[in-house]
């Protein structure tokens, strides 16, 4: 099976990346990568200050820069899918998440620090709420978990947790910047990716251009736990999504 190129965690100078936007894309380009999100942080946090996107006028500058972005592959017809997405720091207050982000702006939606059951109840109450503002269900976003620490929740019942992945179709990030989460030791973790049928993607939480392409490793481990077919699923899920997208309006 030919596995695709991806890399679905990147941040770029509208938090705490080096580079543009642009800049970004244009080495993706040259790397010969094939699938990429931007995702950059969103938070109110203690860490409030890795973040520019505090306020409605400068996320929609920044998704407006994406856009342009994308337009420009599309009508180049260029072999790069290119996707908005954010990184909520679920230690951001329900009210500043819930008044900020309209979930239907973006196209991928990664949650940072899920780290207790307390906290699954938390996502899905913003869940609950985005559902119910966005009528037309194909434009709700792909969820994430970013590098997602398997030891708070190993030695509980993971059947909850995989229960909870499972309905509300959130994927597990293996991310090249965190090996330790994708650890052998966490084999029985896995085991129930697998088992449940979760998607599984891959994110580099690239800060600088020379991480873009390191995917090597996460798609070696995804191979050693067998976890192709979930792989698969989510590359189908983005293909539904937007491998067809038109030229968007900015």
């Amino acid at each position: 099976m030919q596995f695709p190129k991806l890399n679905l965690h990147i941040h770029s100078n509208y938090s705490d990346g080096k580079q543009t936007i642009i800049k970004i894309v244009d080495k993706s380009l040259k790397l010969e990568l094939e699938y990429i999100a931007i995702t950059d942080h969103f938070t109110n946090s203690w860490k409030a200050w890795v973040s520019k996107l505090n306020n409605n006028e400068i996320i929609t500058e920044y998704l407006r820069e994406i856009s342009i972005c994308q337009n420009h592959l599309i009508r180049n017809h260029k072999h790069l899918t290119l996707l908005k997405g954010i990184e909520i720091d679920l230690a951001s207050t329900e009210q500043f998440i819930k008044k900020r982000l309209k979930a239907d702006r973006f196209e991928l939606i990664l949650f940072e620090y899920l780290q207790s059951y307390e906290t699954i109840a938390f996502v899905k109450n913003i869940v609950h709420h985005w559902k119910k503002q966005i009528i037309d269900k194909n434009k709700f976003p792909v969820l994430g978990l970013a590098h997602f620490d398997p030891s708070y929740f190993i030695l509980t019942n993971l059947d909850v947790l995989m229960r909870f992945l499972k309905e509300y179709n959130i994927y597990f990030e293996f991310n090249s910047s965190y090996p330790s989460f994708y650890s052998p030791k966490y084999k029985r973790f896995f085991d129930k990716l697998r088992e449940y049928e979760i998607p599984v993607g891959i994110g580099c939480d690239s800060h600088n251009l020379k991480s873009l392409d390191n995917y090597g490793e996460p798609l070696e481990m995804i191979k050693y736990y067998n976890l192709e077919r979930n792989f698969d699923i989510l590359i189908n899920l983005l293909d539904f999504k937007y491998k067809n997208k038109q030229e968007i309006s900015i």
